[in-house]
């Protein structure tokens, strides 16, 4: 069934589209258009949000933050080596695949860190980029209370991820 989803949905749209009389490709090439201009309006925000994670990586930053947070993130029983983790996920969705990558080499992703660091990872957002992107397309600058929920959001993945990991596993 899941293989003839999409091809039914297409043929939904062109049965739809010849009934209501609608120019199907012209509605196709207006949001091809809509689209790009779209992607020309984020490239700014994508670029500073990649030279920024590339230069906390390259200066020694992140390594730094991660050994003054430790004693912090130690008192809700996160592991150190999820710091980094739990530090990238909210800016850079690759930036944190990258440290998970390494957590499962260095531990085995069946093993305690890995399955919470897999929790951690799948159950928390890439905060900043979203916001950037989806506040970028439309022109809100103003995050006042979006920024911070979300953040507690993140915070509260982590605590969580921890906590059903070592309650489950």
């Amino acid at each position: 069934m899941t293989n003839y989803f999409i091809p039914i949905i297409i043929a939904i749209i062109f049965f739809v589209g010849i009934i209501k009389n609608i120019d199907i490709f012209q509605v196709f090439i207006k949001g091809a258009v809509d689209g790009l201009k779209t992607s020309m309006s984020i490239f700014p925000i994508l670029l500073g949000i990649i030279a920024i994670i590339s230069m906390l990586e390259a200066s020694g930053f992140l390594s730094y933050m991660c050994k003054f947070l430790e004693p912090i993130f130690s008192i809700f029983h996160l592991p150190s080596e999820l710091i980094p983790l739990a530090l990238l996920r909210p800016i850079s969705g690759s930036g944190a695949l990258s440290f998970l990558e390494q957590i499962f080499k260095n531990h085995s992703p069946d093993s305690t860190i890995g399955l919470i660091a897999s929790v951690m990872a799948g159950s928390s957002e890439t905060t900043f980029y979203t916001i950037a992107i989806y506040f970028g397309a439309v022109n809100i600058s103003k995050t006042k209370y979006a920024l911070p929920a979300a953040l507690i959001g993140d915070f509260v993945a982590m605590i969580m991820s921890v906590i059903s990991v070592n309650l489950l596993c």
